[in-house]
């Protein structure tokens, strides 16, 4: 969006533009707003203001423990608050990706742009595993900003240079002397908030274990997520919006149950009650009957994306139609001459299949100014959210409020306002606030889906690695369609690029002779990103093929990555390091035999994703089922990882741990079939996850580094579905390139 926004003229004209910073985040009764992150009651809590999405990735307490570390708190007076919408709040790592790989001056620029871009549209959003890299040192900046303010107020009380008074666990501290800060809030100055604070050099809370802030409420039932919002006079919505594209046709006035209220709009049908069941039994009763639009996503829709690779090795068109090849190196045809493996990946579409469904909560009335809307929703973007409701209601977005909630699962879906929107529109229909929520079909049933990818690798290689690596990948533009229903259409059309196949085209490995090609696929089906986005199956694919070529250069796997990872310590230090949690490789010659007759066998997968380096082993077990078909069972899985700097190794751990659950599920089970607009898996029994029974024994060591740091949402993801391909070949002897592993 950046990198479309800089080349369509948003990054000029900035001097026009009105720069006044506005601090709308306030203060409550006996409480000192230091800053727009920071702010201290008389009580001595500390409050930080958290820009990002908390949905159980911990970044709630992760934001807090960086400015905490800064200001010298005490973690047990420290709390959070979501932040509201303006410029203060906005994400400044928006660029990251797009500027990863760029040199100097041009990586500053591209971050730059970014920054200000967001910052003039109020772009709050969280995604891409970006909040600790994007607000690290802004927040360790606010901590200090915060600090020396404190410090030189307690420094003119006792009269001493400021310069040697300093702060800890919650007090301003110069030699035997101790003052809580609530004791110098009364003193304090703005025009002592430096222009460039002094940041700590040893950091005493960020890289510790502390208890994150969100988990005694989660344990106690107490904590308030998007489905817990209460409003007087709150009716129940049920929504119900037939097959993907499809119009319904006007329903008059049917017989509604006592206590039912019809709303019909574009794209849905609704009921109203004073409960949910009640309103979802009537709904559901609506004769309703729907129109198909054109071209209803269906099994066309997976033969269009097998056929996308049809492309490969043409030419592409002037926008990038069809395919395009988006990197090529040395000498491919040369290499691959006289005996190149080859070998085709296929994999669906899924769902984001978050445990909490689409819901809102949506207040509409009027004002002296006009129409204005509440809205109180588990969103991972207010900007997109109040957006989305504007856009519904054709009012003006400064009209919206937006109030996020806990997240009771996001991974991508909950980026977008559709929910909100809707909310939005029945609430004005019916005259009163309104929580709308989505029924488990709908939420199947409408997702923003992870698209459907083939790919078709050419390899060769030697003892020493690989010489020669052609690959078509075709999938559809997943950022076009993101950009189409949230951005504008400034953003262009689908077209074939290498952010499509990240993580397909700068590969950790040597390789002499490369060449990468993105052929464009069609889709009618709404695609959004899910967790890990590209690298969800260009992991799966890259790994899996690296496998393939290492076995027949007759090359144990980890030594044939680690001989093309010289010049790459960090990626080798991770990659030894879970060779040594969880090796050797291959087949588990004692897991064989037996009434079972199961097999046992070890695989490893390497994927850099969001600024981190993750390895992962998977020990799978193969029994034989009907048919001759081999059914998997991943018992224990190793996950070595370099993030950079570590603000909370528990974190880190954990979502290590829920990346490769959310993959394992997807890599196992997860697969969308359309038909005639309809989704065929519509609920848990047909798109199973793993349970606790069935979840393998994880363990994570997470590298030291003084690295930047790194994502870790979503890097946890990429590796497991490879891992547990090359896992099965070694338990099987069968190449396993086709996702899911277990067939419906």
């Amino acid at each position: 969006m950046i990198a479309a926004a800089a080349g369509t003229g948003l990054a000029i004209g900035w001097a026009v533009w009105p720069r006044a910073a506005r601090l709308n985040w306030t203060a409550g009764p006996n409480e000192t707003l230091i800053n727009a992150y920071v702010k201290i009651g008389a009580d001595g809590r500390v409050t930080v203001a958290a820009a990002q999405a908390e949905m159980g990735q911990g970044i709630w307490s992760a934001l807090a423990q960086i400015l905490a570390d800064e200001l010298g708190a005490d973690w047990q007076t420290v709390g959070v608050e979501p932040a509201p919408l303006g410029p203060d709040y906005a994400n400044p790592g928006l660029a990251l990706g797009a500027a990863a790989d760029q040199s100097e001056p041009m990586r500053s620029l591209i971050l730059g742009t970014g920054r200000r871009v967001a910052r003039f549209l109020d772009f709050q959003i969280t995604g891409g595993s970006n909040s600790v890299r994007a607000w690290e040192m802004p927040l360790r900046a606010a901590g200090a900003t915060a600090r020396e303010m404190l410090v030189k107020a307690a420094a003119r009380r006792w009269q001493v240079d400021w310069a040697d008074v300093d702060t800890a666990d919650g007090f301003v501290v110069y030699k035997a002397n101790r003052l809580p800060f609530r004791a110098v809030l009364a003193d304090l100055d703005p025009d002592d908030a430096p222009e460039e604070p002094a940041l700590r050099t040893v950091r005493k809370l960020a890289g510790k274990p502390v208890l994150r802030l969100d988990i005694p409420a989660k344990v106690d039932g107490s904590a308030r997520f998007g489905i817990d919002v209460r409003l007087p006079g709150m009716g129940y919505a049920a929504i119900v919006q037939g097959p993907l594209g499809a119009t319904a046709a006007p329903l008059g006035k049917p017989i509604l149950p006592p206590g039912i209220t019809l709303v019909q709009e574009a794209g849905f049908v609704a009921c109203v009650a004073d409960n949910w069941y009640a309103a979802h039994k009537a709904v559901t009763a609506l004769p309703i009957k729907w129109q198909l639009g054109k071209d209803p996503p269906g099994p066309w829709q997976l033969a269009a994306v097998r056929g996308a690779l049809a492309a490969e090795g043409k030419p592409f068109g002037p926008q990038g139609q069809v395919g395009k090849v988006v990197r090529d190196e040395g000498d491919v045809a040369a290499a691959l001459k006289g005996g190149a493996l080859t070998a085709e990946y296929n994999l669906p579409f899924l769902a984001h299949a978050c445990l909490e469904p689409m819901t809102a909560t949506a207040r509409v009335g009027g004002g002296t100014g006009g129409l204005r809307a509440e809205i109180w929703a588990p969103t991972q973007s207010a900007s997109f959210a109040a957006r989305a409701v504007a856009r519904a209601l054709d009012i003006d977005g400064d009209d919206v409020v937006v109030h996020p909630t806990l997240i009771g699962g996001g991974f991508g879906r909950k980026v977008e306002g559709d929910a909100c929107a809707q909310a939005a529109l029945i609430a004005r229909a019916v005259g009163r606030p309104v929580q709308l929520i989505w029924s488990r079909e709908e939420d199947f049933g409408h997702d923003m889906y992870r698209p459907a990818v083939a790919a078709r690798l050419h390899g060769r290689a030697a003892p020493g690695g690989i010489t020669g690596w052609n690959a078509a990948i075709a999938v559809p533009d997943v950022g076009a369609a993101f950009a189409g229903r949230n951005i504008g259409s400034f953003v262009g059309g689908p077209s074939a690029s290498a952010g499509a196949i990240e993580g397909a085209v700068e590969l950790p490995y040597a390789i002499p002779n490369m060449r990468v090609q993105h052929c464009l696929a069609d889709c009618t089906a709404p695609l959004g990103f899910w967790r890990s986005v590209g690298h969800s199956f260009t992991g799966f694919i890259v790994e899996s093929f690296v496998d393939e070529l290492a076995f027949a250069a007759a090359v144990d796997p980890a030594a044939f990555r680690l001989a093309m990872l010289k010049d790459k310590p960090r990626h080798a230090a991770v990659l030894q390091a879970v060779l040594e949690m969880g090796g050797p490789l291959g087949r588990d010659e004692g897991g064989g035999g037996g009434p079972t007759n199961r097999q046992v066998g070890r695989g490893i997968a390497l994927v850099e994703s969001f600024g981190s380096i993750v390895a992962q082993i998977a020990e799978v077990e193969a029994v034989p089922g009907p048919n001759g078909n081999w059914r998997p069972r991943v018992t224990r899985v190793w996950a070595a990882v370099d993030c950079g700097r570590v603000i909370n190794p528990d974190t880190v751990a954990a979502q290590i741990e829920g990346g490769i659950i959310y993959g394992l599920s997807a890599a196992l089970f997860g697969r969308i079939d359309f038909d005639g607009g309809a989704v065929v898996q519509n609920n848990f029994h047909a798109y199973p996850l793993v349970t606790m029974v069935d979840c393998p024994e994880i363990e994570t060591r997470i590298i030291a580094s003084d690295a930047d740091p790194g994502g870790i949402g979503e890097p946890g993801t990429p590796p497991i579905a490879a891992a547990v391909a090359n896992a099965l070949f070694a338990a099987t002897g069968k190449r396993w390139r086709n996702l899911p592993f277990v067939s419906a």
